[in-house]
């Protein structure tokens, strides 16, 4: 079996949930999805699983974060400089948030940030490797 990662994330409405992921270039994984949970491919080796807050209390007791709260923020690359924008319009569009932190442009990487309808952060960003100061530049 290949590395893969699968991020799972407690949701409150996995139906909006699934709507929202689609709507930045996620595919739901029918194999992986049932009505308590649902598996959105980013890649071939990125997975987020969708996970209803009832289903999610199989797996731990633990309480969910404060809304407006963050403990981690997850990372997507994409193509371009117009895709970081676009998909910042589309969680915007879909019951998320965009530019929930000020944008960043660095010349060689371009990033904004963004919520789903939970509140989770997703940083998308692009980035151009051949343009990175090398060390004694920076």
């Amino acid at each position: 079996m290949p590395k893969m990662i699968f991020v799972s994330l407690p949701v409150a409405n996995l139906e909006t949930s699934v709507a929202f992921y689609k709507a930045l270039g996620f595919e739901r994984n029918p194999q992986f999805s049932d009505d308590s949970a649902a598996c959105m491919v980013w890649s071939e080796a990125i997975c987020v699983m969708l996970i209803t807050h009832a289903k999610w209390r199989t797996f731990t007791q633990r309480p969910f974060p404060p809304a407006g709260t963050a403990g981690l923020m997850l990372s997507l690359a994409l193509d371009s400089r117009d895709a970081v924008d676009a998909m910042n319009q589309a969680a915007a569009a879909h019951g998320g948030q965009a530019d929930v932190n000020p944008a960043e442009d660095t010349g060689f990487m371009y990033t904004r940030d963004l919520a789903d309808p939970d509140g989770h952060l997703w940083a998308a960003l692009w980035m151009d490797p051949a343009a990175i100061p090398h060390a004694d530049q920076r």
